[in-house]
């Protein structure tokens, strides 16, 4: 515990704090009943290192009493932060890079052409993080049809974390992110940058095609439209495998005929979804009927 400034090891682990397996119970149960995530046992350790540090900013003395704490009626806000900590939001432009080639060559030109003829058309960025993916599929759309301002052609950007979506909606990111965008390309990514500054940020022009919204994937969702592409990357992992198959499913339930569905690459799909979609790619399948 933390006593004037001097950090004490707990004498029977030599961890600054004890850490039982009923704590780690109760944090487990929390986070597969509040967000679908599974924690095995053996990632006791993990959660161990990255909730330490939440103890020790918190003057608390001991993992029992932060329990208490996400356990109280003020405990919501703290739940926020345990989130953040237990899942990793580590991502970059055009991560899965063939994906984007695989929208903008195969899946989003028929879209885009029915937007042409009056379609309404969603696209789905269900995992957004910090925001990468969204504005990467918005530059795509773009690459494709520079004139999608004008069609009803919208894109989602959720997460459950609003901590990464505060990030994602303000849009600027370091500059060393640059490297994984081929501006040639992407030159619509690009709005302002200091070039004495080590941030740049999105474009306005990609920011008016999407809208950023906090969202749990396992509970209801309030979207009525369907959607013609959904992108779920390296989420799903942290599901155990009955939510996983659940999740495959009501995406399939979410898409419209012919819909896209991408997920990541040690991803598969499982359960009653397995035969309401076909594979068109890596980690890329299509929605039957």
């Amino acid at each position: 515990m933390n006593v004037i400034g001097k950090v004490e090891k707990h004498h029977a682990t030599g961890k600054e704090y004890e850490f039982t397996d009923a704590d780690f119970e109760m944090i487990a149960n929390l986070v597969s009943s509040k967000y679908g995530i599974s924690l095995q046992e053996s990632k006791k350790p993990l959660v161990y290192s990255r909730l330490a540090r939440r103890v020790r900013d918190l003057k608390l003395g001991s993992f029992r009493e932060y329990c208490t704490l996400l356990q109280s009626p003020t405990g919501n806000k703290e739940n926020t932060h345990l989130l953040s900590a237990l899942t990793t939001n580590v991502t970059h432009f055009f991560r899965e890079k063939h994906h984007f080639e695989q929208l903008k060559n195969e899946v989003l030109p028929p879209i885009i052409e029915r937007a042409r003829n009056g379609a309404c058309i969603r696209l789905w960025s269900a995992a957004c993080s910090a925001g990468q993916e969204a504005y990467c599929l918005a530059s795509t759309v773009l690459d494709v049809c520079p004139e999608a301002h004008r069609l009803d052609l919208k894109i989602l950007a959720s997460d459950i974390d609003p901590m990464v979506l505060k990030t994602a909606k303000r849009g600027e990111y370091p500059k060393d992110q640059l490297d994984a965008i081929d501006v040639t390309t992407h030159r619509n990514m690009i709005g302002e940058a200091d070039p004495q500054g080590d941030s740049f940020l999105i474009s306005e022009e990609l920011r008016d095609l999407i809208t950023f919204a906090e969202l749990n994937l396992i509970d209801a969702w309030p979207m009525r439209r369907s959607f013609d592409v959904i992108m779920c990357r390296n989420t799903a992992i942290y599901f155990d495998k009955a939510t996983q198959a659940k999740l495959w499913s009501r995406f399939a339930e979410a898409l419209g005929p012919g819909g896209c569905l991408m997920i990541g690459h040690s991803e598969r799909l499982s359960g009653d979804a397995v035969n309401q979609f076909r594979s068109i790619g890596v980690t890329a399948y299509q929605k039957l009927h």
